[in-house]
Parts: C-alpha cells; sequence; structure tokens
C-alpha cells in the first residue's frame, strides 16, 4: 500500500534583499536617525508595501514629485534612480538631496551618456513607466529609444544600423531579455552590447534559483508586491521551467488555501525588495497546514555589498537651511 507524498517546501537561496535594496532601506532609517523626521523620499524607496509602510510609521513621507518637497527639505531618491532633470529640481526647489540609487542602476546611466556622448543610437530594452527606465531614459532622451520585449523589435527605427548599442533594465528576466537582444542582433548585425551585463547579480541569482526550484514543484509562491518587477519576473520565470502553478503575493494573507489541492511539493521565494520576515510568515503559514519540511535550494552564493550613500556623512539639515538662506537674500 503507497502512503500519502512527504510534503516539503523547496525553499530558493539566494531570495529577498539585495545588496542595492538593503543600501536604500538603511539609508532611509539613517537618515531619519541622524536628521529626524520627516524624511522625504520620492517615489518608493523600493517596490514593497509592507517596507514602505514601516519607513512612514518611522516618519518618511513619500512623494511622488520633487515639487511636493518643501524648500529646505531632505529628499531621498530611490533605488531606482532618477533623471538629471530631477536633480535640476532638487537644486530649483532648495532641497538637501540623498541619492539611494542602486549602483548597477547608476552603472546603466553612466553607460548611457557614454555612448550619447559618442552618437549611438540607445536601445533600451525595459518596461515602459518604469521608474528605472524613465530614469536611465532622462540621461539622453534624444538617443535613447525603448525596446519592450522581442515583440516590439519590429518597430525600431535607428539613424545609423553600424552605430547601434543596447542597454537594459537590469530587473528584466535574463531568458526575455536574451530573446530580445537576438531579435535586435538578426536586425543590426553590429550592435554593440554594454561591457558587461545590465541586468543585475541579484536577479540573475534569484532567477537561477527559481528554475531549479521549480522543475520539482506543484506550486511556486513568489513573495513581493505587484510592481516589483523582478517578483513578477521570478513567476513568469518559475512557469517557464516546470512550476504547475505559480502566485505572487505580498504577504501570507493573500495565499487561497485552494491553490494547495493536489499539491505536495511547493516552492518558494521572495523578490529583491522582500524583508525575509514576510518569507517566515509564509514558512509558519504552510507549516501550520502540513508544510513542516522545509529544504534550501542554494545553486548560487551571494556576498555583495554597497556602501552606503556618501551624503549621510554631512549635515543636510544644515546645507538645506544654508540653501533657503541664500535664496532669500538674493
Amino acid at each position: 500500500m503507497t502512503g500519502t507524498p512527504a510534503r516539503r517546501v523547496l525553499l530558493a537561496a539566494p531570495r529577498g534583499y539585495c545588496a542595492g535594496v538593503d543600501r536604500a532601506v538603511i539609508a532611509v532609517e539613517k537618515a531619519l536617525e541622524q536628521y529626524g523626521a520627516p524624511i522625504y523620499v520620492r517615489h518608493e524607496i523600493v517596490h514593497n508595501k509592507y517596507v514602505v509602510k514601516t519607513l512612514e510609521k518611522k516618519g518618511a513621507v513619500f512623494v511622488e514629485e520633487t515639487a511636493e518637497v518643501p524648500e529646505g527639505e531632505i529628499v531621498i531618491f530611490s533605488a531606482h534612480g532618477v533623471a538629471p532633470a530631477v536633480h535640476q529640481e532638487a537644486e530649483r526647489g532648495k532641497l538637501a538631496t540623498i541619492d539611494a540609487t542602486c549602483p548597477l542602476v547608476t552603472k546603466v546611466h553612466k553607460e548611457a551618456v557614454r555612448y550619447a556622448k559618442e552618437d549611438y543610437d540607445i536601445l533600451l530594452i525595459g518596461h515602459e513607466g518604469h521608474e528605472e527606465v524613465i530614469g536611465t531614459s532622462g540621461e539622453a532622451p534624444e538617443h535613447i529609444t525603448l525596446v519592450d520585449g522581442p515583440e516590439d523589435v519590429a518597430n525600431v527605427e535607428v539613424r545609423d544600423p553600424e552605430k547601434v548599442v543596447w542597454l537594459s533594465q537590469t530587473t528584466l528576466s535574463v531568458d526575455e531579455t536574451m530573446e530580445t537582444v537576438d531579435a535586435l542582433q538578426s536586425r543590426y548585425p553590429n550592435l554593440l552590447s554594454p561591457p558587461s551585463d545590465d541586468i543585475c547579480y541579484a536577479t540573475q541569482n534569484r532567477q537561477t534559483a527559481i528554475k531549479q526550484v521549480a522543475a520539482d514543484s506543484d506550486l511556486v509562491l513568489v513573495v513581493g508586491s505587484k510592481n516589483s518587477s523582478n517578483s513578477v519576473r521570478l513567476v513568469e520565470t518559475a512557469l517557464t521551467h516546470g512550476a504547475k502553478d505559480g502566485h505572487l503575493v505580498d504577504s501570507a494573507d493573500e495565499i487561497d488555501e485552494a491553490w494547495l489541492d493536489g499539491v505536495t511539493t511547493i516552492g518558494l521565494s521572495s523578490g529583491a525588495s522582500v524583508p525575509e520576515v514576510l518569507v517566515d510568515g509564509v514558512l509558519e503559514w504552510l507549516a501550520q497546514r502540513g508544510w513542516e519540511d522545509v529544504e534550501i535550494v542554494k545553486p548560487v552564493d551571494e556576498h555583495m555589498q554597497f556602501s552606503l550613500p556618501k551624503e549621510l556623512r554631512r549635515d543636510l539639515r544644515t546645507e538645506a537651511a544654508n540653501k533657503g538662506a541664500a535664496a532669500a537674500g538674493s
């Protein structure tokens, strides 16, 4: 007589916070400690509801536009980066700024500036409307054309097929990005690639882990918010690499018990902007329903760290006040 198959959770590693997210969240926390509330943040510091609400409780004020920040205050730019025009707006508004842009996003910005100076047409692979794409495009709008996936390649037009380079949003699916690059290269054989891969190490590592987990999973759960590009990509990657079902949830509260019907093995991961406490909550929820056996799947190690923004070493409140005083006296 065959027994009931053992229920288990395959827990992907690495998962959760990447170095850029960790840096950005700590930057807001340190600014609140160092300068006191309120600290204004332009857009969500990272794409995660729980993180944003937690920081709001500590005194962070999230705004959509720099113009919403009162003169003389401190504003933090999110991990996704901003266009040069936003820095100029902050300067005109007499604001002290902390730039929490992920260094890997800054790398893409610098590449855009460099290739624009060399008069290349820059094909930016990414999703229209995403903050990172808006920020990168703002570095050289007259040179950059957005390519939103392989199906968009047919719409691309360039001035000189011999002077074309591709860059990408850092949080995309590795597989889909390379599919887009292949399609672009079929149209432009001399298409130049960036000096190193634009898709961030953390996005790639999490996708590598979820591929391995998905192959053995009946159901994959990814903890992350709906507006988190890398989290959405994890679910898509799982479904294309063997998972029978997959869902994105902000927390255990969003799991539908009906998803568990007929399920033995559950794969679990989280997006790069998700704190581990939310994953722990899902593990606890699953354990209460019989999925107590947890096996860690770790195909790659991750050790990246970034130093905090240099602005945290200065007296920004005084700088902002001085800006306002100088403006009043002029």
